[in-house]
């Protein structure tokens, strides 16, 4: 149950999006039309369930502090936790990379629809920020923030997936011509994120 409810709460609650507004520049950008929306959010949920859990072990066993101690009493006091930033921006990017490989490799259309916020998921700051809310909730063992992550990455896609849809009906809606293009889409946005602050009110 324990699992369930964060798993929920990583989708609708404290979603990336419209929780921590977290990853909003790749958001805006590649929300035009639902297949590429889809194949960045899918790539956004692959590199969380990777990056994550491997940075909640890098945190648990090397950085944090006192997390070296199973090397030797000597290492005991030891405090790495100065270079989480780097270490997590280190693995992100890494996956990242390989991300990019695949895609373009196998899916040559979608790589070039996606241009450059494809690499760009190595600096989304909702990568980062689930790794960094990891350390905040203090996850006690590897199933947790694989769960997370899992729920955080598809949050996400729910998110773009979404806006690329209603965008691609508001094409052909009558749309005042001041409002056209960027102005309509953060008045959709906005009213996306009230409808999710809804969620907020659950208790699991």
């Amino acid at each position: 149950m324990e699992y369930v409810s964060l798993f929920v709460k990583s989708i609708f609650v404290d979603n990336m999006i419209f929780a921590y507004f977290l990853g909003m520049c790749s958001y805006l950008a590649v929300s035009k039309n639902v297949k590429t929306a889809n194949g960045l959010g899918l790539a956004v949920i692959f590199v969380l369930l990777f990056t994550l859990p491997i940075n909640w072990a890098l945190n648990t066993f090397v950085l944090q502090p006192g997390a070296l101690k199973w090397l030797g009493p000597n290492f005991a006091d030891v405090d790495l936790s100065f270079l989480s930033f780097i270490i997590f921006i280190a693995v992100i990017a890494a996956f990242t990379q390989l991300v990019e490989m695949i895609v373009e490799k196998y899916l040559p259309s979608l790589y070039s629809s996606l241009g450059i916020y494809l690499p760009l998921i190595a600096v989304n700051c909702a990568i980062l920020g689930g790794s960094l809310f990891m350390q905040q909730r203090d996850f006690t063992n590897l199933a947790e923030p694989v769960v997370y992550a899992l729920g955080s990455g598809i949050g996400w896609y729910l998110a773009i997936v979404a806006l690329a849809a209603i965008r691609e009906k508001l094409a052909y809606s009558n749309v005042p011509a001041a409002l056209k293009g960027t102005g309509i889409t953060f008045i959709t946005v906005g009213l996306m994120g009230m409808a999710f602050m809804i969620f907020m009110g659950i208790q699991l």
